[in-house]
């Protein structure tokens, strides 16, 4: 075998070290522990969950707001501090469904004006649902009938704050329901803010079950077929569930303080699988590796823990890292997203250092029982990979041109990212079908109107002085029928006269360009040269236009600061793990492109309309704005499980002596058949999103299960081999200077000197064109 050249890389350590003192690694004494009191780790395991869960349970739930961000936001916590609240605003609509009597006008059919008799009387006899019910047959109201006579209004809202809104609803829409039932002949829907919230909270819930019961019946069937037998397959998912309810119960405690939404449990979930699946068959594979090779039960623990418990602990410290960038998006919605996240990684890889060996200690060789038919012998085997082998040997020995090819491919794919829009899908991402999303289409169609006014929070002291009065009279003056500010513009005092709140009409649809000029004109020049003159007084805009431009700009400028950080600290992390200077920038650099190439493909889907038809969405030319830096923060985390894992694995064999071209056709062969099964994994879980009704979710469904898909493919068998063997040796280059960071290569724990070597991963390598064994 050819040994590396001391003078190839002049300024780098001996790439080969002796191995350490006695004492063993930390994960590995972790790991011994808990196999010779397996009992314990388990029993104290389930009990540290169970008291996690019940705590969780017992703090009191507390709904802090979560607040836009930029000038909207602190608009909006100065409502809160003064209490004031607007109260959600619903409208029903009374309309001929067309036919024989279309013909007829609110005026002229009698139909429609005893259902609106009929809607206003219901309402009224609700005095906790509705209140201040406006009517089109009441005087002063003749807005409330269309232009065309054909349609009419009946407004009200739900009395106090706001809160539970969706549930205070309900009485509402029954009644409307029942006036519907009595005239069906014409149309008569209810729709607004608090029966949206209601139908998304539904639609929601719904779509998340759905996906639960799919994903993890799909998770164990897959776990079968990985593993061969039934119990190694339920191992898996035992960490994960354990690791998800542990975390979901932690996000009681942030909670108290943070604003924690009801999407932070769903995405905790999703990610909970994903690495718990991810290290217990990384654990497990390097398990039965040994085993295999004759090794007794704990002699394989101890080696398992060594080489895939490194592994984990590097590739979790990665991940939380990479979701740690959350907490600099300055988005109110990301902040329990991120602790959970964070807190389902790092209980899982915990889970993985303790009670996984423990269980396979106390299971031994029962963890292959239940094994199923034409499966079971096979997988417990766990051999290389002939296929991968075959492939990645072709690749290091014409480095440059399958790396030219797959690097164009990808390029080619994330080339439509530069087009990438960032918008808020109209009616909040819903589909059309939802019958509160089409009553809104409706009445928009019925009653076109001027989107929402932007709304100036105007507080200080002595807002009734003159000089206030007579700012807002020469803020009035600024606005013209075809400038950016319109008319009318409107002053309500609030908070017992503590604040003003002035509403300003823009120009624009409410979220196009001409909105947003409309907006920073209104900021940045109107206000300042009115209100902002008058001393001790401040103001903030916000408004839904307001929410929307504020929203978009902080993602854009807050999404370089995350992609370097996040960047940098993974460099570093990989840096010490692997004491290399090119495997951190490899690995960094290919990541980057898989998120590249999953940018591509959601703006060619769901931004351009491509696919629109079978995976069922209206495209509206823009992505969620949260999107792309969500997709950045979870591939990044995620990819960088399988690249640790490979590259551990690469390293190990690298340490023993192999070439870097031999150590990557072993250690790529060698893994392939638990990144393949994760991979496969994690896209089927992730494809049952794209199945469900939001476009925020399909968007990610889509997204992450194609970025997974091109990681575990394109990624691990072309571009990584092909950066590996152009740099050879180089690969492992760490100056000297560099010399004082801790860890060495070192050798597999309980192996030393020749029976270290696995000739079935390593013998006849790149040079020598021979297949491994199995």
């Amino acid at each position: 075998m050819r040994q590396p050249s001391s003078s190839v890389l002049p300024e780098t350590e001996p790439v080969r070290e002796q191995p350490g003192p006695s004492r063993p690694p930390v994960v590995e004494r972790v790991a011994g522990w808990s196999a010779r009191h397996r009992k314990t780790a388990v029993l104290g395991w389930l009990l540290l969950v169970a008291a996690i869960f019940v705590a969780g349970h017992l703090l009191p739930a507390k709904n802090v707001p979560a607040y836009d961000s930029g000038q909207s936001g602190q608009a909006e916590q100065m409502l809160h501090r003064l209490g004031v609240t607007s109260p959600p605003a619903e409208s029903v609509l009374i309309q001929q469904r067309g036919g024989a009597g279309a013909h007829h006008t609110f005026r002229t059919d009698p139909a429609m004006r005893r259902a609106t008799r009929q809607v206003t009387s219901a309402l009224s006899a609700l005095p906790h649902t509705a209140r201040n019910i406006a009517s089109p047959l009441d005087p002063g109201h003749a807005a409330l009938v269309s232009a065309d006579g054909r349609s009419a209004l009946v407004t009200f809202q739900l009395p106090g704050n706001g809160q539970n809104e969706d549930q205070q609803v309900g009485p509402a829409l029954r009644a409307v329901a029942a006036v519907q039932a009595r005239h069906p002949g014409l149309r008569i829907q209810e729709a607004g803010d608090a029966s949206t919230d209601r139908a998304a909270n539904a639609l929601v819930g719904h779509d998340f079950r759905k996906a639960e019961v799919t994903s993890v019946p799909v998770t164990l069937i897959l776990l079968v077929v990985v593993f061969g037998a039934l119990i190694a397959a339920g191992i898996p998912l035992l960490l994960a569930a354990t690791a998800v309810i542990t975390a979901i119960s932690l996000l009681a405690i942030p909670g108290q303080w943070l604003p924690v939404g009801s999407s932070s449990s769903e995405v905790v979930l999703i990610i909970g699988m994903a690495v718990g699946v991810d290290y217990s068959l990384f654990y497990l594979r390097r398990e039965r590796e040994e085993r295999a090779r004759g090794a007794s039960t704990a002699h394989a623990l101890r080696i398992a823990a060594g080489t895939s418990g490194r592994a984990i602990v590097v590739s979790g410290l990665t991940v939380m890292i990479a979701l740690a960038g959350l907490f600099l998006t300055g988005y109110s919605v990301f902040t329990g997203i991120a602790f959970g996240t964070i807190a389902v990684v790092g209980v899982a890889v915990v889970g993985s250092l303790t009670v996984l060996p423990a269980l396979l200690s106390w299971l031994g060789r029962w963890a292959d029982r239940g094994r199923i038919p034409f499966l079971g012998r096979r997988r417990t085997a766990a051999r290389p990979s002939r296929l991968w082998a075959a492939l990645v040997r072709r690749v290091v020995r014409h480095p440059a041109a399958w790396g030219s090819v797959a690097l164009l491919a990808m390029l080619a794919l994330a080339a439509p990212a530069l087009g990438l829009r960032l918008g808020n899908p109209p009616n909040g991402g819903f589909p059309a079908k939802v019958p509160v999303v089409a009553a809104l289409d409706r009445i928009d169609r019925a009653f076109p109107g001027s989107p929402a006014p932007a709304q100036v929070v105007v507080t200080g002291q002595d807002l009734g002085r003159p000089q206030v009065a007579r700012a807002i009279s020469a803020l009035r003056g600024r606005a013209s029928a075809h400038g950016p500010v319109r008319g009318p513009v409107s002053v309500a005092p609030v908070a017992g006269g503590r604040a003003l709140l002035v509403s300003v009409p823009l120009a624009g649809s409410g979220t196009n360009s001409a909105s947003n000029r409309a907006l920073l004109t209104l900021r940045d020049r109107i206000l300042p040269e009115t209100l902002g003159r008058v001393p001790q007084v401040s103001y903030a805009v916000t408004g839904s236009t307001a929410q929307n431009y504020d929203d978009i700009a902080a993602l854009r400028t807050r999404t370089p600061l995350v992609l370097g950080v996040v960047a940098v600290l993974a460099f570093v992390l990989l840096l010490v793990a692997f004491r290399s200077v090119a495997i951190p920038l490899v690995s960094i650099s290919l990541n980057l492109l898989s998120v590249g190439a999953a940018y591509g493909l959601i703006t060619l889907v769901f931004q351009d309309g491509h696919l629109a038809g079978p995976l069922g969405f209206t495209r509206y030319g823009a992505i969620v704005p949260w999107i792309p830096l969500f997709i950045f923060v979870f591939l990044f985390g995620l990819s960088m499980d399988y690249h640790v894992f490979i590259l551990s694995r690469i390293r190990e064999l690298r340490a023993r002596g192999a070439s870097t071209r031999d150590a990557v056709v072993g250690g790529i062969a060698s893994s392939a058949g638990v990144v393949t099964s994760a991979a496969v994994i994690m896209v089927a879980v992730f494809s049952v999103f794209a199945t469900l009704s939001l476009i925020q979710l399909k968007t990610l469904g889509v997204g992450l299960a194609a970025a997974v898909l091109i990681d575990a493919t394109v990624v691990r068998g072309v571009l990584l081999p092909a950066c590996l063997s152009l740099l050879g040796e180089r690969s492992w280059y760490l100056p000297r200077w560099l010399g004082w960071l801790p860890g060495r290569a070192g050798t597999v724990p309980g192996r030393a000197g020749p029976a270290a070597r696995e000739p079935e991963l390593v013998a006849g390598g790149a040079g020598a064109g021979a297949r491994p064994a199995g």
